[in-house]
């Protein structure tokens, strides 16, 4: 240490016995001025020099001298002054506690020697060098954060253009906080006094990082970034530079330039030079830039023990993507673990998912992560919390809020007394019924109505309410009648009533009931009055709604009905059932027509076996989609036209053709069918058929039932250029041939091809057990009821040929 000598310096006077020389005393005074300031740059500097020899004595164990030889050998080594390599020294303290299994020292020791490979880096310029040196001496005259902000802008002012400069430091819930600023206004430095833990905020990027960010092309900046200042274009070009040579950066210094353009390599190394110098200086303030996490934690629990009512206060905790990934409980109240799911814990000092895992999914959170992110606060809707108060288990009403308090949330419960329950309760069912209390004094003329009635008797509250005797003069007047002698009634005879009647609102004609009791005295005598009013709209709308849904049904009915029984009459007249078996060809054909069981309407369904002119035999049967008469129409017009094409000469692939181009012309193009035509000889037993998007016939030969092969052939109607094609079996006596619609296959859920399976075993079984009639077949197909009309053409080649 350099110990300050004493100055004493003489005043000659001008004359004897005259004052002073004014020039020269002031001239004297500057003199011991800048002695004195130099004596206490020399004190602070000699300050800085001891504690950075004390880190190196606590790193390595050497004594004072040696840490001071080694600083000396630093200094030189990286060509810069013992100063700089002091704050470079204290710079590198680890700003963050150490682990569990390691010291201090040693956490600092094996710290990478960051900032001297900053200085160092690239042969930084020599008037560069020159620059941190005189920054170095300067530093040595910085006490605050504040004064730091002001010595970076008078250095990098005239050096590189620097307009504004601002130091950051991290908050615990990962925001920042403003803790110097130079060149930017007082309002300005306000408004950014507290930045939350948000993305897109370029100091904080800087931070997590650590690293720097240049930020020199403002239009890509923008996009990027929330930058500071309004407009944005009031800096062009800004650096953000994390302080902090180990561990984790714990202040951001940011350089704002009002000129547009990149930090050259000389800049990018000058700045990080100066933020290795900083670094020192930051650490060893008489007062720490950033609070004591523990800074009144006592005094807020004291207080927050104090309060009535629940509370917690919440901080946020910043996640690694920059989110708020869970909060702080930094004190609470002892109800808090009750509303919690807790009994009898108490969260503070604890996170709130740690404390309450299953929060994170409940409005609490949401509320407060949306007061977080707006800054405005949020109310919960009300909840039953149950309390034993005396032994007794009681629920109780409550509703939490939250409300922004700096960067901290304030959470509070608040208990609604039995009397606001109660009102609760009464508006929600006055809501929910859409119904509302009236009151009349028959004494008194007085009347009291809820906020509802005067809602729904569309009445304005400021008018107030009418006496009972006029309630009648607000209902139409078809309905006044009825309800003034109920009311007269009431007031007379103490007769309740529970009359409906209607009103005339700007919304339509509203459906109403009135429901009233009296209160009598002790005669007897009527003194009061208590009722409801309630809304009937919807109901009575329903109830007219269902009448007339009811009438249409009967109508549609009968209509239906009619149809069907038309339709089913035309059905009888064109497929007339033999009463036996009919032999044609030499083939014995059996016959038969199901119609449905369910529903009203008839199908389309038919078949036809007629003998043709040369002795051939003609089977048909067919299916017309759809229901009712425009069905029978078509299955009529589709059966004869087929039988008289067959009759007078036209192959079975050509009938097909015919018919469907007979179908596309019709009244209805939408209308579809399929068929089956089959032509047998009996000369050659020779079976000739073709089918149109229909089931195939099924064989019974020696006992196996089998399913012949489709030729090709689409459904007619469906497409105008259809192709078709014959098939060809040779029938031997004892064959039997099952011709059918899929009424007889199709039951859903059941698929058709299980439908298919179960005919094939059914006419199997019933050859087994020997000749049989069609009636057993049918029945042991068919399901109770059925859905759709079932046809059958049963044909058998007599072993003995028919005579």
């Amino acid at each position: 240490m350099c110990h300050a000598r004493r100055v004493s310096e003489s005043v000659t006077p001008a004359e004897s016995g005259g004052a002073p020389d004014l020039v020269e005393l002031a001239r004297i005074v500057a003199r011991q001025r800048a002695e004195l300031d130099r004596l206490r740059d020399q004190a602070a500097t000699s300050a800085v020099v001891e504690r950075a020899k004390g880190v190196v004595m606590a790193l390595t164990g050497c004594s004072a001298d040696a840490a001071g030889e080694r600083l000396l050998q630093r200094a030189k080594a990286g060509r810069h002054t013992l100063l700089e390599e002091c704050w470079i020294t204290l710079g590198q303290l680890t700003p963050t506690a150490p682990g569990p299994h390691a010291s201090p020292g040693t956490a600092a020791a094996d710290a990478p020697d960051t900032g001297r490979a900053v200085l160092e880096e690239g042969s930084a310029p020599d008037d560069v060098a020159a620059a941190l040196g005189r920054l170095g001496q300067a530093l040595v005259r910085v006490t605050t954060p504040q004064d730091l902000a002001r010595c970076l802008l008078n250095h990098l002012a005239p050096d590189m253009g620097a307009d504004a400069i601002l130091l950051y430091a991290r908050r615990r819930d990962g925001g920042l906080e403003l803790i110097g600023h130079a060149g930017v206004e007082d309002e300005l430095a306000t408004q950014w006094c507290r930045v939350p833990p948000l993305s897109g905020i370029a100091a904080l990027d800087a931070l997590r990082a650590r690293e720097p960010r240049w930020l020199e092309d403002l239009a890509s900046d923008v996009r990027r970034y929330l930058l500071i200042g309004d407009p944005p274009e009031r800096w062009r070009s800004r650096a953000w530079l994390p302080v902090g040579a180990a561990g984790a950066a714990e202040v951001c210094i940011g350089v704002l330039r009002g000129r547009a353009g990149a930090f050259t390599p000389r800049d990018r190394a000058h700045l990080q030079g100066v933020t290795a110098l900083c670094a020192g200086r930051l650490r060893v303030f008489d007062t720490p830039a950033v609070r004591s996490p523990d800074a009144g934690a006592d005094a807020v629990q004291a207080l927050f023990d104090a309060l009535p009512v629940a509370a917690m206060l919440l901080t946020p905790v910043p996640g690694a993507s920059g989110g708020t990934e869970d909060f702080l409980v930094e004190a609470a109240t002892s109800q808090v673990g009750d509303l919690l799911g807790r009994p009898g814990e108490n969260p503070a000092g604890r996170r709130l998912r740690e404390f309450r895992s299953a929060l994170a999914a409940q409005p609490l959170w949401r509320g407060c992560l949306h007061v977080l992110a707006t800054g405005e606060p949020y109310e919960g809707e009300p909840f039953a919390h149950e309390e034993v108060v005396a032994d007794v288990p009681e629920l109780f009403t409550y509703t939490v809020r939250v409300a922004p308090l700096h960067d901290t949330l304030v959470v509070s419960w608040i208990r609604h007394g039995s009397s606001d329950r109660q009102e609760q309760r009464l508006a929600d069912l006055q809501r929910l019924g859409n119904l509302g209390w009236a009151s009349w004094s028959l004494t008194t003329r007085e009347a009291s109505w809820s906020t509802q009635v005067f809602t729904l008797l569309g009445r304005d509250p400021a008018h107030g309410p009418v006496e009972l005797t006029e309630v009648p003069e607000l209902a139409l007047p078809e309905d006044t009648p009825a309800l003034t002698r109920a009311v007269g009634e009431l007031v007379e005879e103490g007769r309740a009533f529970d009359v409906p009647f209607r009103i005339r609102t700007g919304g339509g004609i509203r459906h109403l009931r009135l429901a009233a009791e009296a209160v009598t005295d002790l005669h007897g005598r009527p003194v009061e009055v208590h009722g409801f009013v309630q809304d009937m709209t919807a109901r009575r709308r329903a109830e007219l709604a269902l009448v007339e849904s009811e009438r249409a049904i009967l109508t549609q009915h009968d209509v239906l009905q009619a149809e069907r029984t038309l339709a089913s009459r035309l059905q009888h007249a064109l497929l007339p059932l033999a009463n036996r078996p009919v032999h044609l060809a030499g083939l014995r054909v059996e016959v038969a027509y199901l119609p449905a069981q369910s529903g009203v309407h008839v199908g389309g369904d038919w078949f036809s076996a007629i003998e043709l002119p040369e002795g051939d035999a003609l089977l048909v049967v067919g299916d017309v989609a759809g229901h009712g008469v425009d069905a029978v129409a078509t299955m009529a017009q589709l059966r004869f036209t087929a039988k008289g094409m067959v009759i007078t000469g036209s192959s079975l692939t050509g009938a097909l053709a015919r018919l469907n181009t007979l179908l596309l012309h019709s009244g209805d193009t939408h209308t579809t069918a399929t068929m089956v035509l089959a032509r047998y000889s009996p000369r050659h037993r020779r079976l000739v058929w073709a089918q149109a998007g229909h089931p195939p016939p099924l064989l019974l030969r020696d006992g196996e039932a089998r399913y012949l092969h489709r030729p090709r052939g689409m459904l007619i109607g469906a497409s105008a250029t259809p192709v078709y094609e014959e098939a060809e079996c040779r029938l031997a006596p004892g064959d039997r041939l099952v011709l059918f619609t899929d009424g007889l296959v199709e039951h859903p859920p059941e698929s058709i091809d299980r439908g298919m399976e179960r005919l094939a075993e059914a006419v199997s079984a019933a050859q087994s057990e020997g000749p049989v009639p069609l009636g057993p077949l049918l029945a042991r197909m068919l399901p109770g009821e059925r859905r759709d009309d079932v046809c059958v053409v049963d044909v058998r080649v007599p072993v003995v040929p028919e005579r």
